[in-house]
């Protein structure tokens, strides 16, 4: 039986966790927390908190369920004591794109983050339609990566993700580099953004005397087309005049270089902003 050391089994993502891997016979979980607050929420759900020193100890697997900000100073404080060939999961590639854990070579280190349940699937559970985030009512896509590490680590990090964040639709092997060009890069700086744009293009519609129900429901309509459009999913095209207002409009919200986010100086800055490198 495998022991995986959770840290921040009291947060919001280790909640999660702790709820898919719990009962799983495979692991023995050992669940840490920071500070005696976090050790009474464990005790809240039933969970006995274990310490540091001890988790460290007994751990094959140490996942890093914690803030991107504190991802450098837990994995220096425990990857030291970590026995050889033990592994630490990381779940977002911030911090080691970042460089922020330190260098043993007898450990692995593998980086996993779900893609969350896609807008166009096949769910036909309400609560799974629902299911924005993947709490284990929709199916969604993983990405994984090995840092470093024997070849064979990877099915073993994979497995664990998997139980994470299943039911799986698909699981997607990337280098670090990818995922990080995946988030923040794409997800965050352009997805995310262009979202929120979006959103206040909705509420200014409003302001100006829309009423805001009407407004809701022409936008949201309208963008499930052009998404579907846009992405492959219907077997149709934007209208000419369309064509010629995103033609102009593009020239009107981006810059002509809007893609050097993508650019690897544009990425380290980014990073640094998330791992607290950089003011935000």
């Amino acid at each position: 039986m495998m022991t995986i050391a959770l840290f921040g089994a009291a947060g919001n993502m280790g909640t999660r966790i702790t709820n898919r891997l719990r009962d799983d016979r495979e692991y023995r979980m050992l669940y840490v927390e920071a500070d005696e607050a976090g050790e009474a929420r464990l005790r809240e759900r039933g969970l006995a908190p274990t310490s540091k020193e001890e988790a460290v100890r007994q751990a094959d697997v140490v996942i890093l369920a914690v803030p991107d900000v504190f991802i450098g100073p837990v994995a220096e404080d425990v990857v030291p004591s970590l026995k050889s060939d033990a592994m630490v999961m990381c779940l977002d590639p911030a911090a080691p794109y970042g460089g922020k854990l330190p260098k043993r070579d007898d450990i692995s280190y593998f980086i996993t983050h779900p893609a969350h349940p896609p807008l166009f699937n096949e769910e036909t559970d309400p609560e799974a339609r629902r299911d924005f985030f993947g709490s284990g009512k929709a199916k969604q896509s993983i990405v994984c990566a090995l840092m470093q590490g024997p070849e064979e680590d990877y099915a073993r990090g994979e497995a664990i993700a998997a139980k994470m964040f299943g039911p799986l639709l698909r699981s997607h092997r990337v280098t670090v580099d990818q995922m990080a060009l995946l988030e923040p890069v794409l997800t965050e700086t352009v997805a995310a953004t262009c979202a929120s744009v979006i959103r206040e293009a909705m509420d200014e519609a409003i302001r100006r005397g829309v009423p805001a129900e009407a407004a809701r429901d022409f936008l949201l309509g309208h963008i499930n087309i052009a998404l579907a459009i846009v992405f492959d999913e219907l077997d149709w095209d934007f209208s000419v005049g369309a064509k010629k207002a995103i033609a102009a409009a593009k020239e009107q919200l981006f810059q002509p270089d809007w893609k050097k986010v993508f650019e690897p100086e544009s990425l380290r800055e980014s990073v640094a902003r998330i791992t607290g490198d950089l003011p935000a």
